[in-house]
Parts: C-alpha cells; sequence; structure tokens
C-alpha cells in the first residue's frame, strides 16, 4: 500500500529547480508537499506561470545558490558537456550538488524510513519496455509496486511504497549522471550504440554515464547484462569488485548466458522459464532479450518461478512501439515510431520478412548504413522528414526501391498502395531518426500516422478500425 511522504520530511531544506518541465515541475510539487522552501525558474513564462503560488515557493532567477541542498537541473540542461551551463557552474561554484529528481526520490525514501527497493533500467533500447514488463511482473504477483522516471512519470510523483515495495526506473544517461547516493538492488543495462554523442562527448563519455546505473551495488544486489554489450567483458570485470551477482541475458539461444531463449521458450540453466508464444506484445529476438531481463530482475526480487509465464502473456505493449494501429486489405499498419536510432530500426525490421517502410527525420551519427543486412526486406521505402536525401542516398548505393514523400501526410496512403501492388501485408513506421524537425516528440509522430491510417480506413468503408 502507498502513502503520501511525511509534510515536514524536507523542512529543514532548501532546494532550487531550474528547469520546469515534467520533472522539474513535479520536482516543485513534491519538494513542497515534503516541507522544503523552493526557488525555481524557468525562461518559459508558461512554465512559470504553471506552478501553483505557495508560501513556500519562490519563482525568480538564480543570482547565486548559497545555501541550497541541492539543484534539481532540467535533464535537458547540460552541466558538463558539451559546455556547462552557467546555472550549473554557478552551483558548482557554490558547492551545491546537481542532482536528478531520482537521487531525490530515493533519499526522500530513505529519510521516511522505507527500505523499498529499487529497480533501475537502462540501455539505448528496449528500457522502456523493459521497465513497465518488469513493473507488470512485481505487480501480478501482489508487489506494491511503483514505475516511472525516464518514461513517466517523474521520479519525485511517485508515492512512499512500504518496505516490500518496489521502485521501478527507467534511467536515462543524462539522469544517471547526476546520481550520489542512490542505489539500486537490480539494475540491468541492456545495450549499447551510439546515442546523445553531443552530449556525453563520445562512446566512451556515454558508456561511463550508463555504468553509474550499478554504483553502490554490493553483496546481494543482482546487475544484469545483455550480452550484445560492447566492452562486455570489461564491465563484467569492473561488477566482479563489488561482488554483485551478475546475470547475462539474451533474446538468442545462447546457453551460456544466465537466462536466454529459443524461438519459443525462455530458460535458465534449470530449464524452461516460459512459453513464449502466449506473449503476442513481446515480438522479436529483442523483445525476448527485454522478457529476459526483466524475469531475470523480477525472480531476483521475489516473483515465483510459476507466475512468469502468465505475466509474460498477459503483457500488453507500451505505444510507440512495434504496436499494430489498424489494418486495410489484410495490411496491418505497425507503429515503431519509438525507434529515433537504426539501431531500435534494426531490430523491427527483423521482425517481418518483407514491408514496405516509412522511415526519415533527423538521423543519428552513422545514418542508416548498419541496416544493410536487413535491406532485403524492405520492398518500398518511403522517406519523410529534415534527412531524407541522407537515407535516399544510402538506399540507392544498395539497390533498394524508395522514394521522398517528405511527411507522414502523404507517406500512408501511398504505402497502403504500394503495399497492395507488391503484395506485402506489414506497412511500418520505424524512423531510424529522431523526430523533432517535423514533431514535438516519438509520441506525436506515432500518434500521427495512428490518426492517418484511422482516417484512411474510415474513408475507404466508412468504419475505422478497433
Amino acid at each position: 500500500m502507498s502513502t503520501s511522504f511525511p509534510p515536514s520530511l524536507l523542512a529543514a531544506h532548501h532546494y532550487g529547480v531550474a528547469g520546469l518541465g515534467r520533472n522539474g515541475a513535479a520536482a516543485v510539487t513534491a519538494l513542497l508537499a515534503m516541507g522544503a522552501s523552493v526557488q525555481a525558474w524557468d525562461d518559459r513564462a508558461e512554465a512559470r506561470a504553471a506552478l501553483a503560488p505557495h508560501e513556500r515557493l519562490k519563482i525568480a532567477p538564480f543570482d547565486n545558490m548559497l545555501g541550497l541542498a541541492g539543484l534539481v537541473l532540467s535533464p535537458g540542461i547540460p552541466h558538463n558537456l558539451p559546455t556547462p551551463h552557467p546555472l550549473a557552474r554557478m552551483a558548482v561554484d557554490a558547492f551545491v550538488p546537481i542532482l536528478s529528481d531520482a537521487e531525490l526520490l530515493y533519499r526522500a525514501v530513505r529519510t521516511a524510513g522505507s527500505r523499498a527497493r529499487f529497480a533501475g533500467i537502462t540501455g539505448t533500447n528496449g528500457k522502456s519496455t523493459t521497465t513497465v514488463l518488469l513493473a507488470h511482473m512485481l505487480a501480478g504477483c501482489g508487489m506494491p509496486v511503483a514505475v516511472g522516471g525516464n518514461l513517466g512519470p517523474a521520479a519525485l510523483s511517485l508515492p512512499l511504497l512500504p518496505d516490500d515495495g518496489v521502485y521501478v526506473l527507467e534511467m536515462s544517461s543524462y539522469m544517471l549522471e547526476r546520481l550520489e547516493q542512490m542505489h539500486f538492488n537490480v539494475a540491468c543495462l541492456l545495450n549499447l550504440t551510439p546515442d546523445h554523442l553531443d552530449r556525453h562527448g563520445d562512446m566512451a563519455g556515454y558508456v561511463t554515464a550508463k555504468l553509474h546505473v550499478f554504483d553502490h551495488q554490493h553483496v546481494g544486489d543482482l546487475a544484469v547484462l545483455g550480452e550484445t554489450l560492447p566492452d562486455y567483458s570489461m564491465i563484467r570485470r569492473r561488477l566482479a569488485v563489488t561482488r554483485t551477482t551478475i546475470a547475462c541475458v539474451s533474446g538468442d539461444d545462447m546457453p551460456q548466458c544466465d537466462l536466454y531463449c529459443t524461438p519459443d521458450t525462455l530458460c535458465d540453466h534449470e530449464g524452461v522459464i516460459a512459453d513464449l508464444r502466449a506473449a503476442r506484445d513481446l515480438p522479436g529476438t529483442h523483445n525476448r532479450e527485454n522478457a529476459a531481463a526483466a524475469t531475470a530482475m523480477a525472480l531476483h526480487l521475489g516473483m515465483p518461478r510459476s507466475a512468469v509465464e502468465p505475466a509474460l502473456a498477459s503483457f500488453v505493449a507500451l505505444d510507440h512501439r512495434q504496436k499494430t494501429v489498424g489494418s486495410i486489405d489484410g495490411i496491418r499498419f505497425i507503429n515503431d515510431s519509438k525507434a529515433t536510432n537504426a539501431d531500435a530500426t534494426a531490430r523491427a525490421l527483423a521482425c517481418h520478412d518483407r514491408m514496405v517502410w516509412i522511415a526519415g527525420g533527423t538521423a543519428k551519427a552513422g545514418g542508416i548504413e548498419e541496416l544493410a543486412p536487413l535491406f532485403d526486406r524492405i520492398a518500398m521505402a518511403l522517406l519523410i522528414g529534415r534527412d531524407a536525401p541522407e537515407l535516399a542516398a544510402t538506399l540507392a548505393r544498395h539497390g533498394i526501391p524508395h522514394r521522398i514523400v517528405a511527411t507522414l501526410d502523404r507517406a500512408v496512403p501511398e504505402a497502403l498502395e504500394y503495399a497492395r501492388e507488391v503484395g506485402v501485408d506489414v506497412v511500418m513506421l520505424s524512423p531510424a531518426c529522431a523526430s523533432f524537425d517535423q514533431f514535438s516528440g516519438f509520441e506525436a509522430r506515432g500518434a500521427h500516422f495512428a490518426d492517418l491510417v484511422h482516417a484512411l480506413a474510415t474513408n475507404r468503408d466508412g468504419t475505422a478500425p478497433a
């Protein structure tokens, strides 16, 4: 059973909050509710206006940070690379720690006297699915669970859990580099491919940020590692000195791993844990690895082995992650808008033999060249967004049929016609690119795709798909 945090928990503390997006606004609300005084600022007038007035809240720019117990800096504001924000420099000069909201949640839980456990999940791809899957599995066997972090809700908006509760948090690299005391009883690093390199400097900096998920682990804790991790041996050696239990997981048939999968089963060294054929919302090798990782953590946290299979079977996938949003003339339209890099799209392409592929947006470093081994699955590529010409050049070098259509509004109806013409039964939006050239985020891109599919179905036969 969850409760609210005591209203005087942080009565003697004064915090700063810079950036009033989802995380920052939630931090202000939570800190005030726990008795702290708060100074908050955002350059956007509408963000400042959204805060409810409070006698312990000061909305003003920061002239100095003397006396602050900590600064909650918006995840998008850099404190180191590529260039420290002036507020970050001000905090460092005043010896004020720059903290993530997840760190403050951990401190509040411990200050309140709860011994609830913490699970931290990170990786370039798959972390949201693994996070909500683990929460689903634990809640299904009766554990008090609160889930949030990078995928939302914000960490500081979560309730106080009792001693037998579990906080399941998706942790981004931006959040992980702002931890000081946080201890994850179970922590997972699924995979690593180049991402956010403008923020972390290079791949080594990105890896270093991700590895903070294992900080403060010790005997009795569990560290879960995806077997495809670069520098896997180095990471394992680093963890060995902490005497943390290490579990290697794979979505492939690799019995040398602690948990691994055949096409139909999830296994460990004791035998089959679960039949995966009923887990319809976990398609593909990458989702089998997500299931293996979540299962490793769930078992360590006390989930009965017999409860794993029904939990996996009853899981409902998150939106924008290989989600079928409609079917027209037997052709399935799949929304995989969350695939904002080539590695994520590779996992989606591998799930289907032949398709019309909608891709494009703002390309990441390396573009889509790494997808070349999967290009033979593409009957036609329809390209949208700013970097469509870059993607087109790559596809042309490999002789893959493609067309620049610029927008989703043109791509969806053309995709239907191409699918009918070439006789394929899948149209998939898996952009391999960020969305900010045309949309506010991957969610808006995926929602627009789904709306277009529904409208197209309605126009064709008068009824929208269920």
